[in-house]
C-alpha cells in the first residue's frame, strides 16, 4: 500500500480494549507504524467472540495492521527495552488509569527524558486531575455519569436503560487522535514534544449537541417531542422499514407530505388545518402516510416520491446489511484482510479519503507478540543471540495461532 499522510511515524500502542485501540487503529489507517505492546496476558479482547483462527473479530477490528510485542513488566530489562523504544517513538499512547504508566517506570516524565519530541497521549475515565481522576470507569458507566442514559430514556419515555455500543469509548479515542494530530502538527512549530489528557466523560458531554442547552438551564424538563417522532418510521412491504426526516405535524413537513401524497385537500381538514390543532391529531396523521407508503412495491420508488416533495427517507437496515450495499462497495466502506488461515476477515474502513495520500486499512491483525523479533532487531539493533536470551528470560513472549 502506498504511503499515508502519518508514513515515518512511530507509535507505541500500550492501551487495551476499545478507546486507546481505536485511536491506534486510525493512526494506522493514515501510514503510521504503530507497535502494540502486550502483557503476557494479552488484551483482554482477544479472548472474545466470534472468532477465527485464534483471532477475535472484536480485537481485529481495532488492531488491524499493528506490528506486536509483548513483555512481561515485572522484568527491568522489558522496562528498559521500552523505554528505549520511547526514545525513538514519536507518539505513546496509553489508556492505564492515572499514575499507573509512571508507576511501571514509563509515565510522561520518564520517557521525555530521553526523548523531548515525544508526543504522550492518556485516555482516562475522568481525566488526570481532579477529585475523580482515581475513579475506574468502563463506558457503561461513562454513559450513566454524563447524561446519555437519562437523555436516550427521557426523549424514549422509558426508564433508562443501557446501550449496546460504547459511545464513550469511541468518543474518546476520535478526540485523542484528532489532539495528537494536533500536537504533532505543533511539534513541527517548536520541535516539543507535550502530553495529552484526554477523559470519556469530557468527550461524551462535548459530543453532546445539546450539553449547551441543559447546563444553561434552557431545556424543558420534559421534551417537546419525543426522539422517534421527530423523524418517524414507517412499515413498507418489503422486510425494512423506513425512516422520514422531519416532523409530519410541523407546518413545512406537513407541507411536503402532503405534496409527496398527492392530498393536498387535506391542509383544509379541521384536524390538521391548524398549526396549533395538527400536533393533538398526530396519530390519524401518521395512519394516512403509513398508508400511503404501504401502496410502494419498491423502496427507491418511493424514497423518489419523497425527495421530489423535499423529504429525506432512509431504510432502516442492520450493520450487516450496511455493509453489504453497493454503496459500501464503491464508496470501500468495508473492506477484506486476511483472517490469517486463507480466509477473509471484513472490517469497517476509515472514514477519509485523501486526494494525494493512500489510507485506510493496512496490513492484518496480528498475534500477540508476532514480531517481538523483528521490532527488536530493527529499532534497538538486536541479534539473534540477545533476542533468544530475552526469550528465554520470559521477558518477551509470544503466542502464535492455535489451529
Amino acid at each position: 500500500m502506498a504511503a499515508g499522510p502519518l508514513s515515518g511515524i512511530l507509535v507505541l500502542d500500550f492501551s487495551r480494549v476499545l478507546a486507546g485501540p481505536h485511536c491506534g487503529r486510525m493512526l494506522v489507517d493514515l501510514g503510521a507504524d504503530v507497535i502494540k505492546v502486550e502483557p503476557p496476558e494479552g488484551d483482554m479482547t482477544r479472548y472474545g467472540r466470534p472468532r477465527r483462527n485464534s483471532l477475535a473479530a472484536y480485537f481485529a477490528q481495532q488492531n488491524c495492521g499493528k506490528r506486536n510485542i509483548s513483555l512481561d513488566l515485572k522484568h527491568p530489562e522489558a522496562v528498559e527495552l521500552l523505554r528505549e523504544l520511547g526514545r525513538q517513538a514519536d507518539v505513546v499512547l496509553e489508556n492505564f488509569r492515572p499514575g499507573v504508566m509512571h508507576r511501571m517506570g514509563l509515565g510522561y516524565a520518564e520517557l521525555r527524558e530521553r526523548n523531548r519530541r515525544l508526543v504522550y497521549a492518556s485516555i482516562t475515565g475522568y481525566g488526570q486531575t481532579g477529585s475523580w481522576a482515581g475513579r475506574r470507569a468502563y463506558a457503561p458507566l461513562i454513559h450513566g455519569e454524563m447524561g446519555l442514559l437519562e437523555g436516550f430514556a427521557r426523549y424514549r419515555r422509558i426508564e433508562p436503560a443501557q446501550e449496546p455500543y460504547s459511545h464513550a469509548d469511541q468518543y474518546a479515542g476520535l478526540h485523542c487522535f484528532a489532539a495528537i494530530l494536533a500536537a504533532l502538527y505543533q511539534r513541527e512549530r517548536t520541535g516539543e514534544g507535550q502530553w495529552i489528557d484526554v477523559s470519556m466523560a469530557e468527550a461524551m458531554l462535548c459530543s453532546n449537541e445539546y450539553a449547551t442547552s441543559s447546563f444553561s438551564g434552557l431545556r424543558d424538563e420534559e421534551p417537546a417531542l419525543p426522539l422517534t417522532v421527530a423523524s418517524p418510521m414507517f412499515r413498507t412491504r418489503t422486510p425494512h422499514a423506513v425512516t422520514v426526516g422531519g416532523d409530519p405535524v410541523l407546518r413545512v413537513t406537513f407541507q411536503n407530505f402532503c405534496s409527496a401524497m398527492r392530498r393536498p385537500e387535506l391542509a383544509d381538514d379541521p384536524r390538521f388545518s391548524d398549526d396549533a390543532e395538527r400536533p393533538n391529531h398526530r396519530e390519524p396523521l401518521l395512519a394516512i402516510i403509513q398508508e400511503w407508503v404501504l401502496g410502494f412495491d419498491n423502496l427507491d420508488e418511493l424514497e423518489g416520491a419523497l425527495a421530489d416533495a423535499g423529504l429525506v427517507m432512509g431504510v432502516v437496515r442492520s450493520v450487516g446489511e450496511a455493509g453489504a450495499t453497493d454503496w459500501a462497495a464503491e464508496r470501500g466502506a468495508v473492506v477484506e484482510v486476511s483472517d490469517r488461515g486463507g480466509g477473509a476477515l471484513r472490517l469497517p474502513n476509515s472514514p477519509w479519503r485523501f486526494s494525494a495520500a493512500e489510507t485506510g486499512v493496512r496490513g492484518v491483525p496480528a498475534y500477540r507478540g508476532e514480531h517481538n523479533r523483528e521490532v527488536c532487531a530493527e529499532l534497538l539493533g538486536f541479534d539473534d543471540a540477545r533476542i533468544d536470551a530475552l526469550e528465554r528470560a520470559g521477558v518477551l513472549s509470544s503466542r502464535p495461532a492455535r489451529r
